[in-house]
Parts: structure tokens; sequence; C-alpha cells
């Protein structure tokens, strides 16, 4: 099922200026099916994304946001948004291998940008989008966010994080169907994406699980484009599969 539009002013967002979230930008220009392909970064993106819109605002900022709900409702309705929003490491900020190594303040951080920033969004951006068709809000997750399948430990701020990311998509699911039953929010697992993010944690990945921002937007895309309303609230990863709670 892909997402057509029967309207023309129609309008996927991408929040999130990192490689993937670059490539889900492009990706989704690229399959048409929307009139307008909006993507908002923290800094200035300098590259070519092929038609895509480029906005810079800071989802903690609300007068940035507001700027960018105008720019939205001057192209039209959004019935796509992807948070592409994430942090796993940044300075001395790095996952912990160990409880003792567990820090409050890197810990607020890691939740900030990785549960209250795509909160937010779709707190911002829900309100936008048409009742009456199909809609899509994703946010990356990970599978390391799965409280059952977790068997190494560690990484408890990006663990964690990932976990309430997943409760605050499923609960947000809940209370959207009530207003419009074909909407659907999910969680997507990208995979090992070959960016910053993964970089000094990619030892030991097969060179087959090691996908390019391209190759993994590609996938995640075509996740988004088939997920029905019955999926909603759930995470998927890259090849369609439910990641497990």
């Amino acid at each position: 099922m892909r997402i057509m539009s029967d309207l023309e002013d129609t309008v996927a967002v991408v929040w999130g200026g990192g490689g993937l979230g670059c490539a889900l930008a492009k990706e989704l220009a690229s399959r048409g099916g929307h009139s307008s392909t909006v993507l908002v970064a923290r800094r200035p993106v300098n590259m070519d994304l092929g038609g895509v819109k480029v906005l810079q605002a800071d989802i903690f900022k609300q007068g940035e946001v507001d700027g960018i709900v105008e720019v939205l409702r001057s192209l039209g309705q959004p019935v796509t948004v992807i948070s592409a929003i994430g942090l796993l490491h940044s300075g001395e900020l790095q996952p912990e291998k160990s409880l003792r190594q567990l820090d409050a303040e890197n810990l607020r951080s890691v939740l900030d940008v990785n549960v209250v920033a795509p909160s937010m969004l779709a707190r911002h951006f829900l309100p936008l989008m048409p009742r009456k068709r199909r809609t899509v809000f994703a946010a990356l997750s990970a599978r390391v966010g799965s409280i059952s399948d977790n068997r190494l430990g560690g990484w408890y701020a990006y663990r964690a994080s990932k976990a309430a990311l997943n409760m605050m998509l499923r609960t947000i699911s809940i209370e959207w169907r009530r207003t419009n039953p074909d909407a659907v929010c999910l969680g997507l697992h990208p995979g090992t994406v070959d960016t910053e993010l993964s970089k000094p944690f990619q030892r030991g990945v097969p060179e087959e699980k090691l996908f390019t921002p391209q190759k993994s937007a590609a996938m995640l895309v075509d996740v988004v484009e088939q997920a029905t309303a019955g999926q909603s609230g759930g995470v998927f990863d890259y090849a369609g599969k439910r990641v497990p709670e």
C-alpha cells in the first residue's frame, strides 16, 4: 500500500538532520505521493536532497516550532511525519557498560532527545493531520528498546529511552485512533546504519548488516507505506518484522 494522495496539498515531514533523517526525506520526495516534502533540522543541512524543502528549528523552542507550523499551513496538511531525532553518544556521553557509569545528567539528556522531543513533535503535528484519511506518524526507535529481548544488559540510558518512546507511541496510537481510525503510529528500527551515531559501535557488525543511510531509508519507507491501522502502536524493523515488546 503506497501513501498516494488524492489531494494535491499534502506534506511529508521528516524532523532530524542526521544522515538517516536526510536519507528518509530524500527517499520520500523521490517516491512522490505528496505535493511537498519538508526536512526540519536544528543545524544547516549542506547537501542536495532532491527537491526537499529544508527548514531549521529546534523542537524545544516553541517560537521556532510555531514558525514551522505556519510554513506547513501554507504548503498543505502533513499526512506523513517521521521523527528522526536521536541521541546515543556525544563527547563524554557514551553508552554505559555498567550501572556504576550511569550519570544523572547524561540520562536526562538522552531522555530529552529520544523521548521528550519526538513526543512533543507528535503533540504539535498530530492536530495538523487530517482525520478522514490514512495518516502516519513514525519515530526512529531501536531493537534495544525491547524489554523482553534484552539479554545483554548495558546501555542503560539508551535502552530506557527507546523503551519509553515505544510506550509513548503505543499510548499516542490509542488516543489517535479515536478520532481517526485510519491513523498509523509506528516505531521504526532502522538496523545498524553507517552514520555518526553508530560509527563507534560498528565493529563486529557483518557487512551485509551495516546499511547505508540510503538503503535503510528505502526499507523504512517501504515499512511506512505498507503499515496498516491494525499495526498502529507497534515497533517494526527495516524488514517489516515486529520488534518484541
